[in-house]
């Protein structure tokens, strides 16, 4: 008989109906109003044909010893059993901290390996490193790479914005007018990190229609806004020059809040110059932008003088700051908010991820959440972590990053615990060779994916539903128990258990575990946090048989409203204290790329430069409907979206006709960079001469022992250039490429993504 239980996802909180070890069905937790249909990729994933079911190493690894090797992600596999592949483990890191240093050694996880707080990957891969002696280790996120330097330069913190933002509750009541630089796409508030019990934006969206509010989305997708709005079809990455007209307006009309620029802001003055074009000799006026926006110029101006006229909040997507120059959009979109005066009143101001994910809009808790104690990392190197080939490719070699002059270090073994940089990274087969220059590359894993497939040493880890755990987010109310779904598949088991392993054998077992099994260190973060918070919580035992505990949360929130408040009391964390719209501090940098004030920078991937004469067509890779990344590409709601088993791409009809292409046909996209198979859906909801192709296709080369070659199921990242978006942030510039489209002739290659390669 089936067993019921309930546990938690990512993309929410779910009862599972569990059979012979699998998850047969799922029901989305009672009071979410708008559950996530990724619910429906969990049914078959405890044992999918995905599933790495012995631990295992690359032959040639095994048969040659560590070193550079070209054959990764190639290669055949020979099972092992746990005994040799902790030997072999240990030897190779005592290896290379012996011989190289413990900064030769790369922590490479990317944290949404799992909801829970104890076996959480990337807690545990840099608590067991941090024990061995430290590790090379990243700094922000492929998400918000650009954010994460630039925010707190100019306002002091970039957490806040999103775990301390605006309530939608807030919104609803005070907003009339909601200006959306790249949408608010609700596809993305499915998901929050450490999961998510409830799913409000959209019913706080028709709240707030029917309250009289109005939206303005300025994004070529017509889809980045579900429901009514007014849509601003822009060429893409150009909405730092759309914000710069608006600014133009305010400045020129009177209607600027000089007050609030001078009381709450510095270096207002210095931007001015360069927004009249007194420096440059170009005003940045509507006229000057619709020729590069394609938005008509009587539309910016009447649109800033509705801005002035209401209760206005300026968002700004986090796909805007994965672009060339990021930095800039969040910059100029929190300039235009402070030039409106309305930062800090409520419904007012300025928000930075609504429809990024589900946490922006959702009150915060009032206390932090259980979690596994990290200690301290010995080593200090680190690199942006969209600077992974750079580092590979270039040890030795310097960089700059937000002031300072860096140098990439020597990378022996690059260990991966949770994750999958094959969704992520710009430039797969760049990537590739950059994996292929190490000695030894280990991955922990689940499912087969592209990286473990690039891995010397395969650990074989538990899913999220296959051991003990609890968890919960900074800006969800419940914290929930998730008790094993399942016994683990095949030979897996969990990281913490494969950790304590190695650490016994490399001489540090009693400090990693200290003395605890899985399910005690459970009671014990549980335990040592409940003594420290204001409020009275169950012992773990209730905790654990009732399911749940909701938590007290800070409701009504207004981002900044204790800045507005008292500006010397709640000054901000930046030199001056104010909002800088010119930081001397950037300025000092003298970076060719990034000024100190918020400025325009023609893109290279965009439709208004000479590569677009090549490659016409720009193709937005934004976040898939269908997954979390490239998290159960192989569930049914992922693969019923593909054509032909490719990953689709949306084509306005107005380009795929002189192409001869109809929906359902498969076709090649490429540029000089490399190309990809997609399945076409034919689409009016998006500009001309724009194509949308989410990542997180699993990808799959067509030769796999080629770098170069094709990839047949449909991942962007094979056509994206890796580099940085400025010398400041350096982060990951993978939204956005030029491209062009053909019909794929000849018969359709096989997709093989979703098989385990050869093992004997």
């Amino acid at each position: 008989m089936p067993d019921a239980r309930t546990s938690l996802a990512h993309w929410g909180a779910f009862r599972a109906d569990v059979a012979d070890g699998e998850i047969t069905s799922v029901s989305p937790f009672p009071g979410d109003t708008d559950p996530s249909p990724l619910l429906g990729n969990l049914p078959g994933s405890l044992r999918h044909s995905s599933r790495i079911a012995t631990p295992a190493v690359r032959r040639g690894w095994l048969r040659d010893g560590p070193g550079p090797s070209s054959a990764r992600g190639a290669d055949e596999f020979v099972a092992v059993d746990w005994g040799e592949l902790t030997e072999l483990l240990a030897g190779e890191l005592r290896r290379v901290v012996d011989t190289y240093g413990n900064e030769a050694i790369y922590g490479g996880s990317y944290g949404w390996a799992s909801a829970g707080r104890f076996h959480h990957a990337q807690s545990q891969v840099h608590r067991f490193l941090k024990l061995l002696g430290g590790y090379t280790f990243s700094r922000h996120s492929y998400s918000l790479g650009a954010t994460g330097v630039i925010m707190p330069r100019v306002v002091g913190t970039h957490d806040d914005l999103f775990k301390r933002s605006t309530e939608w509750n807030v919104i609803v009541e005070h907003t009339d007018l909601l200006v959306c630089f790249g949408g608010v796409n609700l596809k993305n508030t499915g998901i929050n990190h450490g999961g998510t019990t409830g799913h409000p934006a959209r019913e706080a969206l028709h709240r707030f229609r029917a309250n009289g509010g109005r939206i303005v989305s300025i994004s070529p997708l017509r889809s980045d806004v579900d429901g009514d709005c007014e849509w601003l079809p822009a060429v893409p990455g150009t909405d730092v020059a759309i914000m710069l007209a608006l600014a133009y307006v305010l400045a020129t009309a009177n209607l600027a809040d000089r007050a609030f620029l001078d009381t709450y802001c510095t270096g207002y003055e210095q931007f001015e110059k360069y927004l009249l074009g007194t420096e440059d000799g170009v005003p940045k006026s509507p006229q000057w932008a619709t020729q590069i926006c394609g938005i008509d110029a009587t539309v910016l101006t009447e649109l800033a003088t509705r801005m002035a006229a209401q209760r206005t909040i300026i968002t700004v997507s986090w796909s805007l700051q994965r672009v060339r120059h990021g930095e800039q959009a969040p910059w100029m979109g929190l300039t235009l908010a402070a030039m409106l005066g309305q930062i800090g009143l409520p419904g007012g101001g300025f928000g930075h991820g609504y429809g990024s994910m589900n946490e922006p809009g959702l009150p915060p808790l009032r206390h932090r959440l259980p979690s596994l104690p990290q200690g301290l990392n010995p080593v200090r190197t680190f690199i942006p972590v969209a600077a992974v080939s750079d580092m590979l490719l270039h040890p030795g070699e310097t960089f700059t990053y937000n002031g300072r002059t860096l140098t990439y270090p020597d990378i022996r073994c690059v260990y991966w615990a949770g994750g999958n940089p094959f969704h992520h990274h710009q430039n797969l087969p760049r990537l590739r060779r950059a994996l292929g220059r190490v000695d030894t590359v280990v991955v922990h894993e689940p499912y087969w994916t592209p990286m473990a497939r690039h891995a010397d040493i395969v650990v074989p880890s538990t899913t999220a539903f296959e051991r003990d755990d609890f968890s919960g987010s900074r800006n969800d109310p419940l914290l929930v128990a998730m008790p094993a779904l399942a016994q683990p598949y095949a030979q897996c088991r969990d990281d913490y258990t494969t950790f304590a392993g190695l650490a016994e054998r490399l001489g540090f077992g009693a400090q990693f575990t200290q003395g605890r099994t899985a399910r005690q260190w459970l009671e014990h973060m549980y335990e040592k946090w409940s003594a420290e918070i204001d409020f009275a919580v169950p012992d773990f035992d209730q905790f654990w048989a009732d399911g749940v505990l909701r938590l007290p949360v800070e409701s009504g929130l207004t981002l900044l409203a204790d800045f507005r408040a008292d500006p010397q009391t709640h000054a901000l964390a930046t030199p001056s204290g104010k909002i800088e719209i010119f930081s001397d501090d950037i300025a000092g940098f003298e970076y060719p790329d990034c000024a100190g004030h918020p400025r325009w920078y023609e893109p290279v991937e965009w439709l208004g430069g000479e590569r677009a004469q090549r490659f016409p067509l720009h193709l937005i890779a934004n976040q898939p409907a269908t997954r979390l990344h490239g998290q159960l590409d192989g569930g049914a709601v992922s693969q019923n979206a593909k054509v032909q088993g490719r990953e689709p791409i949306r084509m306005h009809p107005s380009d795929a006709a002189p192409r001869g292409l109809s929906g359902g046909e498969v076709v090649r996209v490429f540029n000089d960079r490399g190309s990809c198979l997609a399945g076409v859906v034919i689409d009016e909801a998006l500009r001309p001469q724009v194509v949308q192709l989410s990542t997180g296709a699993w990808y799959d080369p067509l030769d796999p022992t080629d770098p170069d070659s094709m990839c047949v199921h449909g991942n962007p990242n094979v056509l994206t250039d890796d580099v940085g978006t400025s010398s400041l942030a350096r982060g990951c510039t993978g939204a956005a490429v030029l491209v062009q489209v053909e019909k794929f002739a000849g018969p359709l290659p096989p997709v093989r993504a979703h098989q385990p390669p050869v093992i004997r």
